[in-house]
């Protein structure tokens, strides 16, 4: 990978970061002693989670002292335009049920801008990251790499999209607009959670959106989809991880998805 970005340092820092919590999630993953919680909020949180997220602010603490952390399990801390946002495994409804479908992400946020991102899905074998200026990646190491980019398919007919479920578009008011999109396009999967937006950025796929969303779950990947070439917004096209929810594409077709997915009449 080339070494031309100046987030170069942070990208090889949550490589260690990533190294360190594999060992705990590929050591829990499918443990008979696993400890599942739900939260206020209903979701469930694994005794792996809150682990994983320890063990990233002890290193970010030492390493990157000055910096603020945002994580799912234990909230903010620290002052700084430079923000670490955290979430140590996406996907643990699938974690939990021994579905290889999670990863840990860790994005690196400056000001307003996603500078840097990585995803580390040890069960699947794979990593994607980016850092500004740099492209994006994916491998299983800086060493072992091969550069990504999204797709050119132009047309809505010959799109497929990437989502997580049904009703939560019909929770926000975009039920029809979401059906009616999908009846317009080559192909639907449901691969869900980060894995859409990866599918993306490699271009095996060309949209993913979701209808609610939290900054943990977007900031890893806006660098990622950015830096290979596409586009990464709220419904409402606000850039970047902010507006609660996500449109990600190959920037051919995300006006026209944009406008496709307005709320209901």
């Amino acid at each position: 990978m080339p070494e031309t970005s100046a987030y170069a340092d942070d990208l090889r820092l949550a490589h260690v970061l990533a190294d360190q919590v594999e060992q705990i999630t590929m050591s829990r993953f499918l443990a008979e002693d696993l400890v599942v919680e739900s939260k206020p909020d209903l979701t469930p949180v694994s005794d792996a989670d809150r682990a994983c997220e320890e063990a990233i602010r002890a290193q970010l603490g030492r390493s990157r002292g000055r910096d603020a952390v945002v994580g799912e399990e234990y909230g903010a801390s620290g002052d700084s335009q430079r923000r670490w946002i955290i979430d140590p495994i996406d996907g643990t409804k699938n974690y939990v049920r021994g579905v290889p479908v999670w990863a840990t992400l860790i994005g690196l946020v400056d000001g307003e801008d996603c500078v840097m991102g990585l995803v580390a899905a040890p069960a699947l074998g794979r990593r994607w990251w980016a850092a500004k200026g740099a492209g994006a990646w994916t491998g299983r190491s800086l060493a072992q790499a091969r550069q990504v980019s999204v797709s050119g398919v132009s047309r809505l007919a010959d799109a497929s999209l990437s989502y997580s479920s049904l009703e939560g578009w019909r929770e926000a008011g975009r039920g029809r607009a979401f059906l009616n999109l999908t009846s317009d396009l080559w192909r639907t999967r449901a691969y869900g959670d980060f894995w859409s937006y990866m599918l993306v950025a490699e271009g095996a796929v060309d949209l993913a959106a979701e209808p609610e969303l939290e900054l943990y779950d977007m900031a890893a990947l806006v660098a990622i989809v950015e830096e290979a070439g596409g586009r990464f917004t709220s419904l409402d096209g606000r850039r970047g991880p902010w507006g609660g929810n996500a449109v990600a594409s190959n920037g051919l077709l995300h006006d026209e998805v944009l406008e496709r997915l307005a709320p209901d009449a």
